[in-house]
């Protein structure tokens, strides 16, 4: 508001916020509930690429709407499940699996596309658009999805049972499954969960460009990580934030906006950017544990 204010004191700017960081949010409220659980998901941004194109096929080959709506919704479900077997059943490192499957949906979609981008402008003039990413005044209808889903996924992980599952077994899986826990399952829905969000923001994101290109998710996998821990969330898992996750999605685009508008030269973004996330995680870290900060003390005075 200081560097740019014509910028800042504007309302413009706020509803663009309003635009785009819904999809971010999404992969970012998914996110916070795997990484609570002790795991990881790095294949959304290939769920992105592939819920994006079963939406734009179906839209422009067969002009199919809500259809083509559940299309892309179902494929994201698809790939959820299949991490999910992947870890719970087999035993594959989430992280290892996720990958994986990052590389193998990625290369699938681009062989399904051809490596090309599908226009559908068209699609402005269907309710499905109205009803997704309309505007009711100067307001984006998809930041009212994505609010409620914030508010649901706060009170799934904060006040049902689900929720208390994945915190619990984030903690101690081992724990987890002495206590009755279906740990394999639960795992195996989680995934699933993140593939369905995964898919509505390629929905989402494909509904607003009017256009489809199957590189579309790749941009998203370290800022959505970012948003999940500067939003305090932990990074050994049992513990995660909604709350935190939705500002931190906020703080992320913000400083991106806030840097350029500043006049800032754009390679600097991403610096500034990566000191946000290390700082926000050091100082979670030192509240969690503030012994860490006097062995920290201690151990500079000893190399000293």
């Amino acid at each position: 508001m200081v560097l740019a204010p014509n910028v800042f004191l504007g309302y413009r700017i706020y509803m663009s916020f309003l635009i785009t960081v819904p999809p971010i949010l999404l992969l970012a409220l998914g996110l916070t509930l795997v990484i609570a659980a002790g795991e990881i998901d790095l294949s959304f941004p290939s769920v992105i690429a592939f819920s994006g194109f079963l939406f734009a096929y179906l839209f422009k080959t067969y002009e199919l709407t809500w259809l083509a709506l559940l299309a892309a919704l179902a494929g994201g479900a698809l790939i959820g499940f299949v991490n999910g077997i992947l870890v719970a059943g087999i035993g594959v490192p989430s992280i290892i699996a996720t990958l994986a499957m990052q590389f193998f949906w990625g290369g699938i979609t681009t062989v399904l596309s051809g490596g090309l981008s599908y226009n559908i402008r068209a699609v402005k003039e269907t309710a499905l658009w109205e009803v997704f990413v309309g505007r009711i005044g100067v307001l984006p209808v998809q930041s009212l999805w994505v609010l409620a889903l914030a508010i649901f996924l706060w009170f799934l992980l904060n006040r049902h049972r689900f929720g208390e599952h994945l915190l619990f077994i984030g903690d101690s899986a081992k724990v987890a499954r002495v206590v009755g826990i279906p740990v394999n399952r639960e795992r195996i829905k989680l995934f699933t969960l993140m593939g369905v969000l995964a898919a509505f923001a390629a929905v989402l994101l494909t509904l607003e460009n009017k256009n489809f290109f199957n590189t579309q998710g790749q941009g998203f996998l370290l800022i959505a990580l970012a948003a999940v821990f500067i939003g305090g969330t932990s990074i050994f898992g049992g513990q995660g934030s909604i709350v935190g996750s939705f500002f931190g999605a906020f703080i992320i685009v913000m400083i991106e906006a806030g840097l350029v508008a500043s006049g800032i030269q754009g390679f600097w973004v991403r610096a500034v950017v990566g000191l946000v996330f290390i700082g926000a995680v050091i100082f979670h870290l030192l509240v969690e544990n503030p012994g860490r900060l006097a062995a920290l003390r201690r151990l500079l005075r000893r190399d000293g």
